[in-house]
Order: C-alpha cells, then sequence, then structure tokens
C-alpha cells in the first residue's frame, strides 16, 4: 500500500539542455545526443531509486516537451513552419508555438518502446511510460487537415493505442496517458474525451492511468493558481473516470485548492494522489507530505492511494526534485508504518 511515483518527468541536465527550458533544442547531436540521453535517464533512475521510490520512470529525458516527445515521431504533422496558437482554453493568457496538421496522421513505428527496453535493462523496479492524451495533443497543434477537434483526437487515440499496446507487451507495467484538458473542458470531457481516452486503453495488457491537472509549476500557471477560485473541475470529471475502463486516476491535490473529498468521487478506483508541490523550490518535510497522504486516506483506501507528485518536475533545479522525491517516499513510509502498526495491534 502506498506505493511511491513520480507523475512523470524530472529536470533535465544542463548538459543536455538549457536550464528550465520547456520546449528545447538539444545541445547535442547524433551519436552523441543518444548517449547524452542514456546518460541523463541513469541518472534520473538513480534519482529515483536513492530516494525509495517505488514505481519508476525515465525521467522523460528524452523528450524535448511531453507531447512533442510522441508527436514528432508521427506522420501527418509539420514541425518546420510553427504556427502560435492559444492552448487550454487560454486559462493561462499564453500563446505557444505548435506544429501544423497538414495530412492523415499516421504512427509509422514505434515511438517509446526503445526507451522503455533501455529503463528495464537498468531497473527491477516496476516502471511507469507517459503518453499524451488525445484531448490534450489535439488542442496542442495547429489542425489544418481534419476540421474539427474531436475527429482529430479520435484518430489520435487510434495511434495512441497502437504505441500503448506496445509498450505493454514489451513489459510497461503502468502506460499513463496524460490528460491536463480534462480539468478545463469539462463539456467535452463529458461528451466524447472519456469515450476518447477509453480507445487509448483498448487491448492494452497493463495497467491504465490518466493524469489530470492543473499544469507544470511555471510561472504563468503558478499565477494562475494563486488567484484561482474554482476547483470544481474533478468533481464533474471524477464520476465520469469512475465508471470508465481506466484503472487509476492521477489528481493534483497539494499546489492546488481541490478539497481532498472529491476523491470520494472515484471510489474504487486506483488513485495517484498529488502530495508534492512542483511550483516551488521549496521541498516539503515529510510530515508534511504525511499530513497531506492522512487527508487523503480519508477518502481513499491505502491500497488504492498512490502518493505522486502533483505534475511533472522539469522546471525544478535537480536539487529541488532530488529533495522532493526524498520527502514523497519518507512521508509515504511514516504513514505506511503507521498503518501497519495499527493493523497489527
Amino acid at each position: 500500500m502506498l506505493q511511491t511515483m513520480l507523475v512523470g518527468s524530472l529536470p533535465r541536465p544542463t548538459w543536455l539542455v538549457p536550464p528550465n527550458a520547456m520546449y528545447v533544442s538539444w545541445k547535442l547531436k547524433d551519436d552523441a545526443l543518444r548517449e547524452g540521453q542514456d546518460d541523463a535517464v541513469l541518472l534520473a533512475l538513480a534519482d529515483q531509486e536513492d530516494a525509495g521510490l517505488n514505481i519508476v520512470t525515465d525521467g522523460e529525458q528524452r523528450r524535448r516537451h511531453y507531447i512533442w516527445g510522441f508527436v514528432e515521431g508521427l506522420t501527418g504533422l509539420d514541425f518546420s513552419r510553427l504556427v502560435e496558437i492559444e492552448t487550454r482554453g487560454n486559462r493561462y493568457g499564453i500563446k505557444v508555438r505548435a506544429a501544423r496538421v497538414v495530412e492523415q496522421v499516421r504512427r509509422p513505428r514505434s515511438v517509446l518502446v526503445e526507451a522503455l527496453r533501455f529503463l528495464k535493462q537498468h531497473t527491477t523496479k516496476p516502471v511507469k511510460v507517459t503518453l499524451p492524451g488525445p484531448m490534450t495533443i489535439a488542442d496542442t497543434v495547429a489542425d489544418e487537415y481534419y476540421g474539427d477537434r474531436r475527429r482529430l483526437a479520435a484518430e489520435l487515440a487510434r495511434l495512441v493505442n497502437e504505441e500503448a499496446c506496445e509498450l505493454a507487451e514489451n513489459g510497461c507495467d503502468i502506460v499513463q496517458f496524460d490528460e491536463p484538458c480534462f480539468n478545463i473542458y469539462l463539456d467535452a470531457v463529458e461528451e466524447w474525451g472519456v469515450r476518447t481516452l477509453e480507445q487509448c486503453t483498448q487491448g492494452v495488457q497493463a495497467k491504465t492511468a490518466v493524469h489530470i491537472c492543473y499544469g507544470y509549476g511555471i510561472p504563468a500557471v503558478v499565477e494562475w493558481k494563486s488567484k484561482n477560485t474554482d476547483w470544481s473541475h474533478y468533481a464533474r470529471t471524477l464520476p465520469l473516470l469512475r465508471t470508465s475502463m481506466i484503472d487509476m486516476i492521477s489528481v493534483e491535490c497539494a499546489a492546488s485548492g481541490v478539497d481532498p473529498a472529491v476523491l470520494a468521487e472515484a471510489k474504487g478506483k486506483d488513485l495517484m494522489v498529488g502530495v508534492i508541490d512542483v511550483g516551488t523550490e521549496e521541498v516539503e518535510t515529510r510530515e508534511t507530505v504525511a499530513e497531506r497522504i492522512r487527508m487523503a486516506l480519508q477518502y481513499v483506501a491505502p491500497e488504492h492511494l498512490y502518493p505522486c507528485t502533483d505534475c511533472g518536475m522539469i522546471p525544478r533545479s535537480r536539487t529541488a526534485a532530488q529533495g522532493k522525491m526524498q520527502a514523497l517516499a519518507d512521508g509515504a513510509w511514516l504513514v505506511r508504518a503507521e498503518l501497519q502498526q495499527g493493523r497489527s495491534g
């Protein structure tokens, strides 16, 4: 019980990418880049294992961005002439540079399987691989071909499903789909988002998860969180996901104003509950983490609760990320010991 893990990403070494960058250009090329990415994965893995996390990822060290890292392996998108678009309903008031969808999107080959094989060669722990969800991909590209976001998302779901099946066949224990848009486009989530997400899970012989957060710990997102007063989004999405085919749901609770009581809306599902704030360099104490876990345990059975980070930690320094992982593992250990003592008593 209380198995710990990251949502997905860790800071990348500054010799590989510029510090704190989101959409990046690699500092290395060709064989040097591949070697550098291998080394970065080994560092990320070592940091997770040293902290004592129970389930590990590759820290998304091979990806320029959590979405681009997958879609760059697809055809039908033009990355040579990017355009600026509003995403996430313009919630954060920023535009991003986006690839253009110019023809039917296809997946000519696996994108992340080789990275999974490398990770599994270097750990004996259960491993998780993250994939961007179809609604969020569709929200992050400039569609000049399909003309309908729902249609584009359905096509993307088919490709994401192909990748997820291959990852499971190659030993991935948890395949996670990242869908931050599920906290924004609530009507679309109800009308077609959950159904499209379920298409990603069909035939996947591994545990499946969906990660729904309020965004990375970057200044624009942190500022929005500090002013936001409406945290009712999960109250609408969790009941929908409770009856879905998805096995596990990731919910942000540490840095948001989300009332942990909403977790009861997903009773019966495994829940990854964010107990680490990824929007600050300040490292939580293990007691703070333990208290956040205890709050969640009022609504989630311990065998269904997986303490984790709110979101990815790419924007953080490696020192802060190491400290936060240690606090995550130590806080879970404290509560796990209390539960075990209570059962033996």
